[in-house]
């Protein structure tokens, strides 16, 4: 199976100019590559211009976000629909920024359902606050991914990827990295609780890991996590250190 490298561009960069520079120097590289699946998911707003650039299969456009309704009065908000028609091939939904921001489990819930009818693959993002000493944080991340794929059919599963984000180890309040040791347990978990829903076949639905990526560990955490690939914040707006990672990715077969 091809590594599954996802660039999450977050709220950057300032200008269409430069999301299509970066963009250019990141396909140069991944379109060499032909054992990574590179996804670049810019603001909404770039979408449809970077989609424009693309050239073949190996480097596409995603999208951070959107509503679950196909259309109505919902001032502000893109549908899932509307991306599709513009290219966006991935979407990112439940993203530890958007809970934050009070997106519920049912809202993550209903968007999961939406982008795979909408014929997206639904890259759903899971993951605990803090690890207590009991394990409760297991219980947790196997609830979020339960009431989030609730009513997806099992034939719908090839449009579905779990992102494992551990938001203790993300952004500048990071108590420190996740190990890849943490990494492996929350895969294993991930496995165990989709098999338990839909049989063997639900091993195959990849799972990433994202959290303080960059080009010293991605190898690491793609060799020892047994993960299928990773969500990369911060480093995949710098495409010669996320062009670092793809190549890292490239090497493991």
């Amino acid at each position: 199976m091809k590594k599954l490298i996802i660039g999450n561009w977050k709220m950057y960069p300032a200008s269409l100019k430069e999301a299509k520079t970066k963009f250019v120097a990141i396909k140069k590289t991944a379109s060499k590559l032909s054992n990574v699946q590179t996804v670049v998911c810019p603001p909404l707003v770039y979408v449809s211009e970077l989609k424009k650039l693309v050239t073949g299969h190996r480097v596409v456009v995603g999208a951070q976000n959107a509503w679950f309704e196909k259309e109505g009065a919902f001032t502000g908000e893109v549908s899932l629909a509307m991306l599709a028609s513009v290219g966006a091939q991935y979407v990112i939904v439940g993203h530890s920024e958007r809970r934050a921001l009070g997106e519920t489990d049912e809202l993550v819930h209903k968007k999961v359902l939406a982008g795979v009818k909408a014929g997206l693959t639904v890259v759903l993002c899971v993951g605990e606050r803090e690890r207590d000493p009991d394990g409760e944080y297991m219980k947790f991340i196997s609830e979020q991914i339960k009431s989030a794929i609730h009513g997806v059919q099992k034939k719908e599963l090839k449009k579905v990827v779990i992102a494992y984000e551990p938001i203790w180890a993300i952004g500048k309040n990071a108590v420190h990295p996740a190990s890849s040791d943490d990494a492996l347990e929350v895969s294993i978990l991930v496995k165990k609780t989709l098999v338990d829903i839909y049989g063997k076949d639900a091993a195959s639905v990849p799972i990433l890991y994202g959290g303080s990526v960059d080009a010293k560990n991605a190898w690491e955490f793609l060799l020892k996590s047994q993960v299928d690939g990773l969500l990369v914040g911060r480093a995949s707006l710098d495409p010669k250190v996320f062009g670092e990672i793809l190549n890292e990715a490239d090497k493991i077969k």
